[in-house]
């Protein structure tokens, strides 16, 4: 097994002093003396964040900088604390953040100078979903951004106003998107249908203004127009598909479309009239592995072609090995997210899911809080058309999860992702979720083929597919991979088959 990865964060500067509460020996400064010892400003930020019933005067809602005689956080009365942690402004107990006043205060203070509201509401608004935020302190950093600033500037000056067509006509940014998703979760600008099919739209009018304006322009907005937004179009349409996914994969067949009638233009002097499958087996002969995704491209342009003799095709590449985990590893990872506390709740979650019930990334992004559902006989999680039970060892660590999913301190509150993500409204990315994995030693790949395999192993196919939410054609893969006897094999197999997209 890996060895436990060290505390989160960024690196830190390394000193010579060491904490009492964290006991760590290279802190570069101590922020303060409490009478538990010396506090390094990490565990000092902790400590003025920590909010509750106070154990030993028992007086709720308090803050619990302190350690008791049986290091439970008390309250800075019952500790002995002298540190001045009330807000000078409005008498909450906080942090001093500036001046004597606690970051709410502050941020308040600057948004308001910022935005200027006067008799708008809903700058009034912003300002109160703002300020609001568990982290205020994140609020102020995102202020102190130069384009958030601008953006809040020309705002408050009103050169920018609260309407989707103003945000369009910015330069693409992400500041400007994450203010507008903010005003959209929160009610302050309209929604307008799936975000990540607006932002394939700008993507894609800019994409085809920056392709020479000849033939290869008109090529390549016909197959991009009729064939990939109007699927993403329809597959929108459905709630449970991953749009991120489908949009990703449309931009990289439309990049590659675009590549490959360059290359065509610039090596054989020639446009999409004349292109042959000798041109598509020269192509592919050379080059990076990304051009594979020109096949749905050279496959589309065949329906356009009636003769036999001028179809093209672009073999699907096959690979030459399935990653795989053996069933030791996958083991070990299991411990890792059962034992890592230095780890998130949310990204041990959701390397549990992977690697017990083989849900894919893009899938488990997109599970909402309802999905676990905690009653007298125990826990389930619906991934399927049937709910699974998840394991008694598991059920603390999902619920506190699904009580407190991360990511809802700053701007995405009220959500209802089991797995939101740090842009208000929306759920995590898979790609994010699969780089975050790598801190517990998953490889999201290589845990979904060795749990998928060993699940055919001791589940039959049908109630696999029930519980899980596979096809028949994936469960039959794995099935035959591994050389399983299922009954209905074979059924399962040529049902797969004589599925449309399947021939």
């Amino acid at each position: 097994m890996a060895l436990e990865p060290p505390a989160r964060g960024r690196a830190r500067s390394v000193g010579n002093h060491t904490c009492d509460r964290c006991h760590r020996t290279d802190v570069t400064r101590i922020r303060v003396h409490w009478p538990d010892g010396r506090i390094c400003g990490v565990c000092f930020t902790t400590a003025t964040h920590t909010f509750g019933t106070c154990p030993d005067c028992l007086e709720p809602d308090r803050m619990l900088p302190g350690r008791n005689t049986q290091g439970k956080p008390n309250c800075r009365h019952c500790a002995g604390i002298t540190t001045q942690l009330v807000c000078a402004r409005c008498g909450r107990e906080a942090e001093r953040f500036r001046a004597g006043s606690c970051a709410r205060c502050v941020i308040t203070e600057d948004l308001t100078a910022l935005l200027q509201p006067r008799d708008n509401i809903s700058l009034h608004r912003l300002i109160r979903v703002l300020t609001d935020a568990d982290r205020p302190e994140s609020i102020y950093t995102y202020m102190r951004g130069a384009k958030a600033r601008e953006l809040l500037t020309a705002i408050g000056e009103r050169r920018l106003t609260l309407r989707h067509d103003a945000f369009d006509a910015l330069p693409r940014s992400t500041a400007a998107e994450h203010l507008r998703a903010l005003l959209m979760h929160h009610g302050m600008l309209p929604q307008r249908g799936p975000e990540p099919v607006a932002r394939f739209e700008r993507w894609l009018a800019q994409k085809l203004a920056a392709i020479p304006d000849d033939s290869t322009r008109t090529a390549i907005e016909r197959f991009a127009t009729w064939h990939h937004l109007n699927r993403v179009r329809k597959r929108a349409e459905d709630p449970a598909v991953n749009l991120e996914t489908v949009t990703h994969a449309a931009k990289q067949e439309i990049t590659e479309a675009a590549k490959l009638l360059s290359w065509l233009a610039d090596t054989h002097g020639a446009d999409v009239s004349g292109l042959t499958q000798a041109h598509v087996d020269d192509y592919l002969s050379d080059g990076p592995s990304t051009r594979k995704h020109i096949r749905n491209y050279v496959r589309w342009l065949t329906h356009d072609r009636p003769s036999p003799r001028r179809r093209l095709e672009a073999p699907h590449r096959e690979a030459k090995s399935v990653p795989m985990l053996t069933q030791t590893q996958r083991i070990d990872l299991v411990r890792n997210c059962l034992e890592w506390e230095r780890v998130g709740v949310s990204l041990r979650v959701a390397g549990l899911i992977l690697l017990l019930w083989a849900h894919p990334l893009n899938k488990i992004v997109m599970l909402r809080r309802d999905r676990l559902q905690r009653g007298p006989t125990g826990m389930t999680i619906t991934l399927g058309a049937q709910p699974a039970a998840v394991p008694e060892a598991i059920t603390d660590l999902f619920w506190r999860h699904a009580q407190r999913p991360s990511n809802q301190q700053t701007t995405n509150t009220a959500t209802e992702w089991l797995f939101p993500g740090t842009r208000a409204g929306a759920h995590l990315h898979p790609g994010t979720l699969s780089t975050r994995l790598k801190v517990l030693g998953i490889d999201a790949q290589r845990a979904r083929n060795a749990t998928l395999r060993d699940l055919v192993h001791d589940v039959d196919a049908r109630s696999l597919i029930d519980l899980l939410g596979y096809s028949p054609g994936i469960i039959s893969q794995h099935a035959a991979r591994t050389g399983v006897h299922m009954s209905d094999y074979i059924s399962l197999k040529g049902a797969h088959e004589r599925a449309p997209g399947n021939d």
